[in-house]
């Protein structure tokens, strides 16, 4: 009896050590546009991190609206990448429930390109509480030709810049322009010289801010502006750069 015990819990400390081993360090949803003018970036980010979470032990799902999102749902995830998904059109428990999970702290949040296209558009309001979680800026003007450009890190020692180039070069990008500065309202990791810019176009705003973090907010968070270009994964400054965003957003 004595060594059947012994087998059985030695069995038993096999299939717990296996699970443990295969459980998720932490859990993923990203949200991204069904179709339009970002979907190519987005296949191919998906593809990235697919393989990026296989390889660092984490689970990823995917949505393609905001009709699921509630309170309950954000609770299975310990972060929220908002990938090319623009802050209007959400349902009105998905605005409430992720109001919550990010004032709150309960998750962190990566928003990319889209998420600061802020203003009126397509019948619906302003977000005023997505308009002050990104600075209090409003979506102004954009190249529609695309430009390369220089992006200029300002805080070489937060976590999300280490192992990225200062500076780094972006290949393509449709670079917004909005009514003022976020600078003021937010705490700017990278800017964009517009000086750079190739071709040129003269759609500028002067200081350009294109990574930041909202230190208001009990969330970590952390909004990346480039984000448009399936190209952008051809980078290792920019892979790196979402890469480092993920683990110390999800406080890993």
């Amino acid at each position: 009896m004595k060594k059947i015990a012994l087998i059985f819990n030695f069995c038993l400390l096999t299939v717990i050590s296996a699970w443990a081993q295969k459980a998720p360090r932490f859990k993923v949803i990203a949200l991204y546009e069904s179709g339009g003018h970002h979907i190519e970036y987005s296949k191919v980010a998906k593809v990235w991190l697919d393989k990026l979470a296989a390889d660092s032990n984490f689970s990823v799902d995917y949505i393609q609206s905001t009709d699921r999102i509630n309170d309950a749902f954000l609770s299975n995830y310990q972060l929220f990448i908002q990938l090319d998904y623009p802050p209007y059109a959400w349902k009105e428990k998905a605005v409430k429930a992720f109001e919550k999970y990010i004032d709150e702290g309960k998750g962190g949040w990566i928003g990319f390109h889209h998420a600061t296209l802020l203003g009126e558009f397509d019948g619906y309001a302003m977000w005023n509480w997505f308009w002050n979680f990104m600075g209090g800026i409003r979506y102004k003007n954009y190249i529609a030709t695309f430009a390369k450009g220089t992006v200029n890190i300002e805080d070489q020692s937060h976590p999300v810049m280490k192992g990225v180039s200062p500076p780094f070069l972006v290949q393509k990008e449709e670079w917004y322009t909005y009514d003022q500065d976020p600078r003021p309202n937010v705490h700017v990791l990278a800017s964009v010289d517009e000086s750079t810019y190739e071709p040129k176009d003269g759609i500028t705003m002067g200081d350009h801010p294109v990574v930041w973090i909202n230190p208001e907010k009990k969330a970590r968070n952390i909004y990346i502006f480039m984000g448009h270009s399936p190209v952008l994964f051809d980078s290792k400054d920019y892979t790196r750069l979402f890469s480092n965003a993920i683990f110390w957003a999800a406080g890993k």
